[in-house]
């Protein structure tokens, strides 16, 4: 294993993290949207691609570790490592690599919190609207108000448990 196919290793990688940064972009599209209906889709999505970095990041450091053994320097050293110790032009390949990890990760940290941002507001702005139906805090559930018995006639005293009365709910929440 050579330089060379380390390279193409690491190209690799980059590709399927370019992947993860397009997904996780993807996902907050649907977030932003409002439409829910793909999320799931988008966020299974997101899991294939994070297998395939993971299985990326084991063929780099295999490669990694191969070369590193070729030029003498530790089995645990990294790209920066890596690229201090090989010969020109391979130096500037390997730091070139290095920076586009370091910018692809940053941006991938930046989107998926974002999206972890949406997701938990959606989920206090759901809370706080299936909190205001009655006595409900978030994150329990709803008693059902029963308007009607089972012949179809009106429930003496058709409220809920905690004295509500019953409500309409948009079936935009």
């Amino acid at each position: 294993m050579g330089l060379a196919e380390l390279s193409n290793v690491l190209w690799r990688e980059r590709e399927v993290l370019e992947l993860l940064l397009f997904k996780l972009e993807e996902e907050q599209l649907v977030l932003s949207s409002g439409r829910t209906r793909w999320l799931a889709h988008a966020t299974r999505e997101v899991e294939v691609v994070l297998d395939q970095v993971r299985a990326a990041e084991l063929e780099r450091a295999v490669h990694v570790e191969a070369v590193a053994a070729e030029v003498g320097v530790d089995g645990g050293a990294g790209l920066r490592q890596l690229a201090e110790a090989v010969p020109s032009p391979w130096d500037e390949v390997l730091g070139a690599h290095r920076d586009a990890f370091l910018v692809l990760t940053t941006e991938i940290s930046a989107t998926a919190a974002a999206n972890r941002d949406v997701l938990a507001s959606g989920r206090r702005a759901l809370d706080e609207a299936m909190a205001s139906l009655g006595d409900v805090g978030p994150g329990q559930p709803v008693v059902p108000v029963q308007t009607y018995g089972p012949r179809g006639g009106r429930r003496s005293g058709a409220t809920d448990p905690a004295g509500q009365r019953p409500r309409l709910v948009d079936e935009a929440l």
